[in-house]
């Protein structure tokens, strides 16, 4: 048997992962899209007046167009991933904010709700496919439950990261050290080995919070204890530094997972 003949019956065997690897890069996405996420938002419903309903409409479709090629893709593709993380963070924020202001529901509520959500999906994943793993996102199936565990995530990030910040009264600042110091209780949590599956998560579901309160103390005036950089010059930052990270994972490929299909018969 050839050497090409050999290579491409392993090739075969290998199953590309729909999901990047969790590295330092990923944190760094992760958290500057949350950024983004609470401040995208507030741009276009305050300072551009679409309002919460239309921001939400446009956000929606615009998420919803992200996704399609998302799932249409073979791989994980950095670009097409990452601008759905963006866009589910912004709808995320959004849908808390709709149940919030427009239909006056508590942020106490809000919490309670979106962390039973989660749970459910948590649970009905795990009951579907005995994994809740994003090493294990190679099917239709598991990156609808992965997508839908994502946007419950970002929506009670908002509605937690609000609590503290606003209603607790602690301000931006403040509520950005206590949250970074929580993740970093979950990262020694995760080297004494209390569960890679489980510290992942509880660490996706913080970051939201992290990121929203840098976003609301670099943006939000100094009177209300920001920094007044604003929110669209706020957004444009994080973007930027997005698009940077994202162009250097296309060139280099160091967050790409490839599962040997062996192994997960």
């Amino acid at each position: 048997m050839s050497a090409v003949t050999t290579n491409l019956m392993d090739s075969a065997k290998k199953i590309l992962c729909k999901v990047p690897e969790v590295t330092i890069y990923f944190w760094i996405i992760k958290v500057l899209a949350t950024t983004v996420g609470e401040t995208a938002a507030d741009f276009l419903n305050t300072n551009l007046h679409v309002g919460l309903t239309g921001t939400t409409v446009v956000m929606g479709i615009l998420l919803g167009v992200a996704l399609f090629f998302q799932f249409r893709a073979r791989r994980y593709v950095p670009s097409i991933y990452w601008l759905a993380i963006v866009l589910v963070s912004v709808v995320g924020t959004l849908i808390t904010d709709n149940l919030v202001d427009n239909f006056g529901v508590s942020l106490i509520t809000t919490t309670i709700a979106f962390s039973i959500a989660l749970a459910a999906t948590f649970i009905g994943w795990y009951q579907s496919e005995k994994t809740l793993s994003i090493h294990s996102i190679y099917t239709t199936k598991r990156e609808i439950w992965y997508w839908l565990t994502v946007l419950f995530t970002f929506a009670l990030g908002t509605a937690a990261g609000d609590l503290v910040a606003e209603k607790l009264d602690i301000g931006y600042l403040n509520s950005a050290f206590v949250f970074a110091g929580v993740i970093a209780l979950v990262t020694v949590a995760y080297y004494l080995k209390a569960g890679e599956v489980l510290t992942f998560w509880i660490a996706y579901i913080l970051t939201r919070p992290l990121g929203a309160s840098i976003g609301d103390y670099l943006s939000q005036a100094t009177d209300v204890g920001g920094l007044g950089l604003g929110t669209m010059i706020t957004s444009a930052i994080f973007l930027v530094a997005i698009l940077g990270v994202v162009v250097f994972l296309t060139t280099t490929k160091r967050d790409l997972i490839v599962l040997d299909e062996d192994a997960l018969a």
